[in-house]
């Protein structure tokens, strides 16, 4: 598009001229040749002082507030006009399917099963990282090419209408609704307040499209009244996509049988954690959707590795230490699954299991009541030994220490002194589990545990 044409589109002016040929982006450091960069003025850094080291890194153009070195086209909102303007551009593209994905937990991890599904049926675009808000969706859009087929959305919410306003930029065909958490609740108030934003999704769905909803979530199943899209659910039996027999190997990575409309094909999954399952079984319902057969659903499934960092990453030191980096992110529900597959790594290996846990942020007044959960339920699960990360973490240990089980706990006063202790703590007969909000930055440990050299599994 010429500058003229974008500037057309969002409502802005053109000073200077050029044509936009690559992707839209944010940061220099990750630049799209011939792409157009969206310069915001933050709190600390304004993109527009940046415009020359983007040009210098290949782009072509700014969306700014104001002109800068390169042409630009200035705008009042520059976030409102890149939605505008990914608007336009799915709007102009002649054969694409948008999928989108919401929930509180598992958005990340169904996103890339479904973009590896799709993406071996067809030119695929999807969501890369968490770039999932009013920001990121657009992006995401302006990365389709006129013979992209498949644009995978991810969705999230930090309250009522923001699914709602993401999905006037992309209009999805299929959207799902995964779970209904506790996720983000400090902001919301409450799970039917989350449930309310989520909804939003199938809300936006043209009554041609396909709903995908959670069989086993209330909340989620309940969706089904709020809207005029076919309705197809998925989870274990009933649901219209089921998922039945659920085995683990030693390292946890699943197989089961997925059954649809009276036919049924083997999955077997190449990536570790209890709750892969449904992951699977959500994008599946979502191929399925989109046209896809069964078999060459299950069999796409299979292959699907790993596709974003710090997600049950599953890595074996060459001494036969195996640490699993989840530190991404963390929430009340994620940490049980990941504890779930902690212990059950330890049930089928012999090793002794090892939780490096830290901080869940954003739950609002519940929060201690929630980290001393998550300390309950590690002590049911059986985990042999707990590290907690910083103060902010200490209730997870008080929960864990009241159960009255025989793990051990050690509170560590933050990452450095974790470090510490773990060097000299863990040993090759070890499975170690690193998980807390982004905030804390766990990887580190994870990081530190594996830098005398890798072999991953």
């Amino acid at each position: 598009m010429t500058l003229d044409e974008i500037a057309g589109v969002v409502g802005g002016e053109a000073h200077g001229a050029a044509t936009v040929t690559g992707p839209a982006f944010l940061d220099t450091r990750t630049p799209e040749p011939g792409g157009l960069f969206v310069a915001l003025a933050g709190e600390r850094v304004d993109g527009h002082d940046l415009a020359a080291s983007a040009g210098e890194a290949g782009a072509v153009a700014v969306l700014g507030s104001r002109p800068t070195e390169l042409p630009t086209v200035v705008v009042d909102d520059v976030t409102a006009a890149l939605g505008r303007l990914a608007r336009h551009v799915v709007d102009r593209l002649p054969d694409v399917v948008v999928l989108a994905i919401t929930g509180s937990q598992g958005k990340t991890g169904t996103k890339d099963y479904l973009a590896h599904v799709l993406g071996e049926a067809g030119p695929t675009v999807a969501t890369r990282g968490n770039f999932n808000n009013e920001l990121g969706v657009p992006l995401t859009v302006l990365r389709a090419a006129p013979d992209t087929h498949y644009l995978v959305v991810e969705m999230g919410a930090r309250g009522v209408g923001h699914v709602a306003e993401l999905c006037e930029i992309a209009p999805p065909r299929v959207a799902a609704v995964l779970n209904v958490g506790t996720a983000h609740i400090g902001e919301f108030g409450s799970r039917e307040a989350i449930a309310r934003a989520k909804g939003e999704i199938v809300e936006a769905l043209p009554a041609d499209g396909t709903a995908v909803l959670n069989a086993d979530d209330d909340l989620v199943a309940a969706m089904a009244a709020r809207t005029s899209a076919t309705v197809t659910t998925f989870g274990s039996a009933p649901a219209d996509v089921a998922v039945r027999e659920v085995t683990a190997d030693e390292l946890g990575r699943q197989s089961f049988e997925l059954v649809h409309r009276g036919s049924g094909a083997t999955v077997h999954l190449a990536q570790i954690g209890s709750f892969q399952w449904r992951n699977a079984a959500a994008a599946a319902a979502m191929a399925l959707a989109a046209g896809l057969d069964l078999d060459t659903v299950a069999d796409s499934l299979g292959d699907a590795g790993p596709a974003s960092r710090w997600r049950m990453e599953l890595t074996e030191r060459p001494d036969g230490l195996v640490v699993v980096n989840d530190a991404y992110n963390a929430n009340p529900e994620s940490m049980r699954a990941a504890l779930e597959t902690l212990a059950g790594i330890g049930t089928r290996s012999g090793r002794r299991t090892v939780a490096v846990l830290g901080e869940m942020l954003e739950l609002g007044d519940g929060a201690v009541l929630a980290h001393t959960g998550v300390g309950g339920y590690a002590a049911e699960a059986g985990i042999d030994l707990l590290v907690t990360v910083g103060s902010a973490a200490d209730a997870i240990a008080e929960g864990f220490d009241a159960a009255g089980t025989a793990g051990v706990t050690v509170r560590t006063a933050g990452r450095d002194a974790a470090r510490e202790w773990l060097r000299h703590n863990v040993s090759a007969a070890d499975v170690v589990l690193v998980k807390a909000s982004r905030g804390a930055a766990l990887e580190l440990i994870a990081d530190d545990l594996l830098e005398k050299g890798t072999s991953t599994r």
